[in-house]
């Protein structure tokens, strides 16, 4: 049997579930499947707030103020071509790690507000934006780079059942 992807989902705020959980579990394998990853991967998520994210934000970015999410690519990739070298996985693990992910709680709730939808789709967006950074995607600009990265994005919320 092919081994699984390991999300670990850790937690510094209230309200983070189980639901919440497989939701950004969920979010990140419908997104590896959607970009054509077939090596098992591990990719570490922290829920926190505004104020452990605009620490993080500050320290590894030096932009003072918090932000919604936060990805950390273990590699270098480029957008579309999926990680296939097995010599890139953990050899303890077999685990490829594609690296951290920090989401922001609290902006999930303002910005699922702010767009008229619910906290889960916002969550899960985040998730699978965060997923696409891990990969490669990047959205610097508003040509073709920002245009591939929302089209990917929209494909696998529209498999997610969460279209805008």
């Amino acid at each position: 049997m092919a081994k699984r992807h390991y999300i670990p989902v850790t937690a510094d705020v209230p309200g983070v579930n189980d639901s919440l959980k497989a939701l950004i579990r969920r979010a990140v394998r419908t997104a590896l499947q959607a970009e054509g990853v077939e090596l098992p991967c591990e990719i570490d998520v922290c829920v926190t707030g505004d104020e452990g994210i605009h620490a993080i934000n500050l320290e590894t970015r030096q932009v003072d103020r918090p932000t919604d999410v936060l990805s950390f690519p273990a590699f270098a990739f480029v957008p579309g071509q999926p990680p296939d070298d097995p010599g890139l996985c953990d050899p303890d693990t077999g685990l490829l790690p594609l690296g951290d992910m920090m989401i922001s709680l609290e902006r999930v709730r303002a910005q699922a507000k702010e767009y008229g939808h619910s906290s889960r789709r916002e969550l899960a967006y985040l998730t699978v934006h965060s997923v696409l950074h891990l990969l490669g995607y990047d959205h610097l600009d508003e040509g073709p780079m920002k245009a591939q990265m929302r089209c990917r994005e929209d494909a696998v919320m529209s498999a997610l059942g969460l279209e805008r």
